[in-house]
């Protein structure tokens, strides 16, 4: 197949130049125009050539790859475009890319050249560090400079620094791969990473780290414990002396240690652990920077003192039955001993010696201060001073009341079994005494600082009982006291008797008057004495210190009636409290009659009812009306009862009470199914219809009255009316036509028998008999007479045969034989009485 293109004409060639940047190794596309040439050929020019070699072209037959294609990467040709799609890009596929389009259209064909130029960029590797110098001496100058294996230009570098500390900044960024330092100093140390970046990426390199070399500088010599004199440093006898030299350098400095221009000591810390007198003099210390050759030299003077070790220790203590205060101060060691001074406060406040003037040359010193001239929170210092010390060295003590009163409680053991009564009269100083008095003389004398318990087997006997706890103090000038009566529990509550409608939450409550030690919980028992928990359905309890109330919910009548208990018990004693709960039925509300009850119409799915209230119920508290119950019935299927009634039937005839059967019989036949609620009605209606009725069924309705929980009397059931026919006049009509035409067939019938019942003489008797035929009015017909006049005459008298067993009936005999029989006329009137009985 050939496909021939005819340029008619082809106008001005269209010339689109573009640039393209690719990545080594990714993807990369070369659109050709924005739609499907219908001829295109693709063409690849090497960079520094000017020849342009197919790579692809389609002359309208499909895509033919040139061998040029395989160099270039791996192309594919997209089908719906004329674009080339290169993956895994290589260096070779750097090049101009030239699309020759020819498109056929409406005007003629229009030629189009494509030129790409396709650039293919390289990342940057990974770079290294190259270091003049890695130790270079402080002052001197040091370059670094950032190495690249691959990466395509232009590229940009930063160079950053790490301090000790982890902190890092940035310290040179440019274009240039070098970074010179001159005269490095110590801040220079650290680490140095290289960061290069291109069009396409950035890498970091791993870091390197440059060592600044320097000092030593002049030492620095801290000792410890820091004490320093006119003299120099000094120091307490038989104390840890430790002297540290400290000085600057890269690498670290070399210490020696020299004593009075002896060498002692190699190391930078020198540490005496038992200094004695005799080490008294000059310390000096050497540092030296073997690297740089370079050393330099620090001297200080330490003197040993040795006074008594810390400082004097003061206390107050009780004296003479609490009554006087006790100031003792110490101060152990020392050469020569230390001589210690008491006083209220310090001497610059114009404090006054206690114990007359001067300074006792003693390691401890007693003061005897009498508690009633002595005012609460007074302070007293004790001045300890050595010829060792500067300074004099001192301690304090003071003489404080505790706060408030003695404080006193009570509590007991975990079953009750024992009573613990605690008194304490917290602070003070020095300590109070407390001890326990109770009526039979118990804890009597047995005196305890701050805090006494006293221990008490549990006993009912012991309700009503005083206590008392006594505490004193020197600075007091009586004796303090508090009192603890032990009380049984009392229970309060609000209303011992509480009313309540049924179907309401009610709350009883239980107050805790009086208890001493405090109960540990009060309980509530229901009304059969069973123990209320928490988390019951029934019940809720709200406790406090002193209360527990008990909220039964939804009361019901049958079930709520009755005692509450609340009971609460201590160490002493126990009580309990009774709370009668009377559950209250609502007054019956007003009975209720159903005025009107009619299917809405012929279909019988719906009923009307209008009903209206009598009276207004027992009234009175919680009387009132609150809504209605509408409630329906079936009655059973008849061809059930029929059965029924057929077995009935049976067992009557094989000799059961006829009286007994009829009255179940009369049940059978009366026999409805349970009543069903089918709606609840709100207390303002009095019109409701009823639907989803079924016609074929027979339902009996009523209505009650509801307050609340109280049911009234349901109205009288009822059934439901049809709806008045509308064509009443023409169904009495025809009932009336249907009578007249019933009377008139009635009326023939029996004069056809009349007449004929000598040839029906069966049907004649069974309507009107033979034994009472006399005395019925006679039916004289004109036959009858002649033949009664033959038969008298003298002839034989004929007997007809009766049908039915019984007494024959002679016939009537004629009045004159001479007489010849007349002709029967069927027009004579005939008199007839008839006997109609009806039944409604």
């Amino acid at each position: 197949m050939y496909v021939c293109v005819e340029i008619i004409d082809p106008g001005q060639v269209v010339y689109v130049d573009s640039g393209l940047d690719g990545v080594v190794g990714k993807a990369v596309i070369l659109e050709c125009g924005s739609t499907r040439p219908d001829v295109y050929i693709w063409g690849f020019t090497q960079p520094g050539t000017n020849a342009i070699k197919a790579v692809v072209y389609d002359f309208g037959k499909g895509p033919k790859l040139q061998k040029l294609a395989q160099s270039l990467g791996d192309l594919q040709l997209n089908s719906g475009a004329a674009s080339l799609s290169i993956e895994r890009l290589p260096l070779a596929a750097e090049g101009l890319y030239t699309c020759q389009a020819l498109y056929d259209t409406d005007q003629g064909a229009k030629l189009y050249y494509y030129y790409i130029h396709l650039r293919v960029l390289v990342p940057v590797s990974k770079p290294y560090i190259l270091l003049s110098d890695a130790s270079p001496a402080e002052g001197s100058s040091v370059w670094l400079r950032c190495g690249l294996e691959n990466g395509t230009g232009p590229l940009y570098f930063l160079w950053e620094h790490e301090t000790y500390s982890g902190l890092v900044n940035t310290v040179s960024q440019g274009n240039s791969s070098v970074f010179n330092m001159t005269e490095v100093n110590r801040n220079h140390t650290g680490w140095y990473r290289c960061v290069a970046r291109n069009q396409v990426n950035q890498e970091r390199s791993d870091r390197i780290w440059l060592d600044i070399i320097f000092g030593p500088d002049i030492p620095q010599i801290d000792v410890t414990p820091y004490s320093i004199t006119d003299r120099g440093y000094s120091a307490q006898e038989r104390q840890t002396v430790s002297l540290l030299c400290q000085a600057q350098s890269n690498p670290p400095s070399q210490y020696v240690w020299f004593y009075n221009n002896s060498q002692v000591y190699t190391g930078s810390q020198f540490t005496i652990p038992w200094i004695l007198r005799m080490n008294t003099g000059t310390y000096a210390c050497l540092a030296q920077n073997t690297y740089l050759n370079t050393r330099t030299r620090k001297t200080i003077s330490l003197t040993v003192f040795y006074p008594p070790d810390g400082s004097p220790s003061c206390s107050v203590l009780p004296a003479m039955n609490y009554s006087s205060l006790n100031l003792t101060c110490s101060w152990p060691g020392g050469l020569p001993p230390p001589s210690l001074r008491w006083t209220t406060n310090l001497l610059a406040q114009g404090g006054a010696w206690l114990g007359g003037e001067g300074a006792w040359p003693a390691n401890n010193v007693s003061v005897l201060q009498s508690g009633s001239q002595t005012s609460n929170n007074s302070l007293f210092t004790c001045l300890g001073m050595h010829p060792a010390l500067n300074t004099s060295t001192q301690c304090t003590a003071r003489a404080w009341s505790p706060y408030g009163e003695p404080v006193c409680s009570a509590y007991a053991t975990g079953k009750n079994q024992y009573l613990l009564l605690s008194c304490s009269w917290e602070g003070g100083s020095p300590r109070s005494i407390v001890w326990w008095e109770g009526p039979k003389g118990e804890g009597r004398g047995q005196g305890v600082e701050t805090s006494n318990i006293l221990v008490l087997r549990s006993n009912s006997t012991q309700d009503g009982q005083a206590y008392t706890c006594y505490a004193k103090h020197p600075l007091d000038t009586y004796t303090r006291t508090c009192s603890l009566r032990l009380e049984a529990p009392v229970l309060l509550t609000q209303r011992s008797v509480v009313s309540v409608f049924e179907g309401s939450d009610v709350q009883l409550t239980c107050i805790l008057q009086a208890n001493y030690p405090p109960v540990n919980q009060i309980v509530w028992f229901n009304n059969r004495r069973q123990e209320v928990i928490q988390g019951t359905e029934k019940y809720v309890l709200r406790r406090a210190a002193a209360w527990t109330n008990l909220t039964v919910l939804e009361t019901d009548g049958t079930t709520d009636n009755g005692q509450y208990w609340c009971s609460a018990s201590n160490a002493v004693g126990g009580a309990e409290i009774p709370v009668t709960l009377l559950v209250k039925r609502y007054p019956m509300p007003p009975n209720v009659t159903l005025v009107r009850l009619v299917y809405s119409s012929r279909q019988r799915r719906e009923v009307e009812l209008e009903w209206q209230i009598e009276g207004e119920g027992e009234g009175g508290e919680g009387g009132g009306l609150t809504g209605f119950i509408l409630d329906h019935r079936l009655e059973e299927a008849p061809g059930r009862r029929r059965g029924e009634e057929e077995k009935e039937k049976d067992r009557e005839e094989a000799g059961a009470d006829s009286a007994d059967q009829e009255e179940q019989r009369q049940k059978k036949r009366s026999s409805f199914s349970p009543w069903k609620q089918v709606v609840v009605l709100e207390a303002r209606e009095r019109v409701h219809t009823l639907g989803n009725m079924t016609p074929t069924d027979t339902y009996q309705i009523r209505i009650t009255a509801v307050n609340h929980r109280t049911l009234g009397h349901p109205s009288p059931p009822e059934t439901p009316a049809d709806p008045p026919f509308s064509a009443y006049p023409a169904v009495i009509g025809a009932a009336i036509g249907g009578m007249l035409i019933t009377t008139i067939v009635t009326v023939l019938l029996f004069m056809y028998i009349i007449r004929n019942r000598n040839n029906n003489p069966r049907l004649h008797d069974m309507l009107f008999g033979m034994q009472h035929s006399r005395s019925r009015e006679n039916i004289n017909l004109p036959d009858d007479e002649v033949m009664g006049g033959v038969d008298g005459e003298g002839g034989a008298t004929e007997q007809c045969p009766s049908p039915i067993p019984g007494p024959s009936m002679s016939s009537p005999r004629a009045a004159s034989p001479a007489s010849p029989p007349l002709p029967a006329e069927d027009n004579e009137p005939v008199n007839v009485t008839i006997t109609v009985m009806a039944t409604g």
